[in-house]
């Protein structure tokens, strides 16, 4: 309690005093027992009010021991289920947490973990993923600024995150449990299959095997790759003590569109513990995207090597540089590219228009303007003998397809007769010209779009600037190469625009995240955020359905479907109110990594120990550890002064004794008539 408090409290004893006396006993001049009895009463009424007015509070200082925290975390991932070790996991943690000698130094706390940490949750080792470095992030924030040791249970088999080795900061002494046998058994396993998830029709893609040994003599065995019920590759491989693993490179053939499955084998006639891991399903989406591109000139000029090159860096495109009376038909080509038409060009926008294939019309100096008014109507042209250099300024409003600005104000200016261009379809423009520092209203690069048909228009000779000048800025043609192929990826599509847009993989690995995520967009092509997206899932081996609402994130919808059964699903995303609705497939494939493992990895549980100035136990010594710790003289109960402030006197009491003070004062002198 503060001086001023004393203070004022005594100033309210002396006032309610001096008030209760002048009204009872100095004024009354009568001093009889009643008075003396009301000038009480008076007393404690305003010492009671004046008290509530000042209310005082006092401040006690304690103090409280404050032990040292021993989380103690438990692996609950499958892998511990695998190794046969569960039952000794939940005995050996449970014998920690009931040592008293522990509990009496230590705050004694039970974690869990697999892909996920948990507190207070008792281990059931059904956990598909093992993430040690997460418990090192948790710990991280529950125990801030504090000294102490961790003792982890666990077969150190980490499945996913950054290494946990290194992960523990440095006030943490971590006391690894191995759990597992750590008697080498002879086992072969598949350790990693690198594999890119889509390959293009009629081309050959990668398989990259990394396959691994256990043992103690040399072994004979033979890798394949299966397909169905055929083999694909097949090759003999030699393991020993000194060749401890091999790397495999495959080449298969992309000869068939659509999801293909296969499955990565390595037997021998030698009894392996595990063989689960001698075998992985992969699979690989194959896709016909392969487009023929017709470079149609009837000049000689640097633009079209530069076009060329650029739209052949991605192998799905080949460009073939014609004459425009060279064509005859136009079957063989997907996409026109018209550099600079002229009257050459006339019989060929004759076929063009029953094809109807998409173009990219590159006007210059040397365009016959009024062929192509007379051509198209998506753009008018009105132009001039004189010529001009058009430079270009981005417009991120552009949507047509996602572009970055790869510095397109910068780049060399580009020729062009001065002139008017009229823009009358629907176009989206994506450079604007400009005549040094004026902007000159006409477009320089835009893209139209009427139904299924889309076009391209440049308007301007010298794009090879463009890409020289790329080359000198970034040391790499990539960026340019980039910009050309999203135009002619562009004009090589001719998808719609769909109001439900869905976003999903043709295939998951079973225990991994399998989330399918949703737009749907109203007539103005605008996100929807109050629609109701539902997703009906079908197993199509065994009938069953199932039924799940996505839910609205940033810009789109997501639904998750983990724990799926390995097998083949359909599934039809539905909006409820419009009624539009989207069907696609996926494939669970058979993968549990948890189920890989035969031995605890030793090597980095001693590691992580030695990193923390640990030491790693076995089961067997889970008696030892108990005392280490109990005995050791780094982690004492630290004592804490706490400060705590409360009232003198409780404020409802205080109430009370005012009506009593008053109701006794007013009865009295009602009896006695004073009043």
């Amino acid at each position: 309690m503060t001086t001023s408090t004393i203070v004022l409290l005594i100033l309210a004893i002396s006032v309610a005093f001096g008030l209760a006396f002048y009204q009872y006993l100095y004024k009354a001049g009568n001093r009889s027992k009643i008075h003396l009895f009301l000038a009480f009463l008076r007393f404690l009424t305003l010492l009671t009010i004046f008290i509530l007015l000042i209310n005082p509070v006092i401040s006690r200082k304690t103090y409280q021991d404050v032990k040292t925290p021993l989380p103690v975390i438990v692996d609950n991932s499958q892998s511990i289920h695998e190794l046969k070790q569960g039952d000794l996991a939940k005995s050996l943690s449970e014998k920690i947490a009931e040592n008293s000698a522990l509990k009496e130094k230590y705050d004694v706390q039970l974690y869990t973990f697999d892909a996920d940490f948990s507190a207070g949750k008792q281990p059931d080792f059904k956990g598909k993923q093992t993430h040690i470095d997460l418990v090192a992030q948790n710990l991280k924030q529950f125990y801030r600024n504090q000294n102490y040791p961790v003792v982890v249970l666990t077969d150190g088999n980490q499945t996913i995150g950054n290494d946990y080795v290194y992960s523990f900061q440095q006030n943490t002494t971590v006391f690894p449990l191995v759990l597992g046998d750590t008697t080498t058994f002879l086992d072969l396993k598949i350790n990693q299959l690198n594999v890119n998830k889509y390959a293009f029709l009629k081309n050959k893609f990668p398989v990259e095997v990394f396959l691994q040994y256990s043992g103690t003599k040399n072994v004979n065995a033979v890798f394949s790759i299966q397909q169905g019920n055929g083999t694909v590759y097949k090759q003999n491989v030699t393991f020993g003590p000194s060749k401890k693993a091999q790397v495999i490179s495959v080449l298969l053939n992309a000869d068939k569109v659509g999801v293909q499955t296969y499955k990565a084998v390595i037997m021998s006639a030698e009894n392996e513990k595990n063989k689960y891991n001698n075998t992985k399903n992969f699979a690989v989406e194959v896709i016909d995207q392969r487009s023929e591109i017709a470079l149609v000139s009837s000049l000689n000029h640097p633009d079209l090597g530069a076009l060329k090159r650029a739209i052949e860096s991605n192998q799905q495109r080949k460009v073939t540089i014609v004459n425009p009376n060279e064509i005859n038909s136009l079957n063989d080509y997907n996409v026109l590219v018209l550099y600079q038409p002229n009257a050459d060009f006339k019989k060929l926008l004759e076929l063009n228009k029953n094809l109807q294939l998409n173009t990219w019309t590159i006007t210059g100096l040397q365009t016959d303007f009024n062929l192509l008014n007379q051509s198209q109507s998506a753009v008018q042209f009105r132009m001039g003998s004189q010529k001009e250099d058009f430079s270009a300024d981005f417009n991120p409003q552009f949507n047509a397809f996602a572009l970055d600005n790869i510095g397109f104000e910068q780049m060399p200016p580009l020729q062009n007769p001065f002139g008017t261009i009229t823009l009358t379809g629907n176009a989206n423009v994506l450079l604007q010209s400009r005549i040094r520092n004026i902007v000159s209203g006409n477009p320089l690069l835009v893209f139209t779009e009427n139904g299924a048909k889309r076009n391209a228009y440049l308007f301007g000779e010298n794009i090879w600037k463009w890409r020289v000048e790329s080359h000198l800025k970034t040391k790499s043609f990539e960026q340019f190469d980039i910009f050309i192929d999203k135009t002619i990826q562009f004009l090589a599509s001719n998808a719609l625009k769909k109001s439900l847009v869905v976003q999903h993989e043709s295939f998951y690995n079973s225990g991994e995240t399998i989330e399918i995520t949703a737009q749907y967009f109203n007539k103005n092509y605008e996100f929807d955020e109050n629609a109701r997206l539902t997703i009906q899932l079908k197993n199509k081996k065994t009938n069953a359905v199932k039924n799940y609402d996505f839910l609205k994130g940033n810009g789109e919808y997501k639904v998750n479907l983990d724990g799926l059964e390995a097998g083949q699903y359909g599934f039809v995303v539905k909006e409820n109110q419009s009624k539009t609705s989207y069907s696609g497939n996926f494939e669970v494939l058979d993968f549990e990594i948890e189920k890989q493992f035969v031995n605890p990895d030793v090597a980095r549980l001693t590691q992580l120990a030695a990193n923390t100035n640990g030491k790693a136990y076995y089961p067997n010594q889970v008696d030892a550890l108990i005392k280490v710790l109990s005995e050791n003289p780094n982690y004492v109960p630290v004592q804490k002064a706490v400060i705590t402030q409360s009232p003198l006197i409780d404020w409802k009491g205080l109430l009370i004794i005012l009506i009593v003070s008053l109701a006794v004062e007013w009865f009295v002198r009602k009896y006695n008539g004073l009043l």
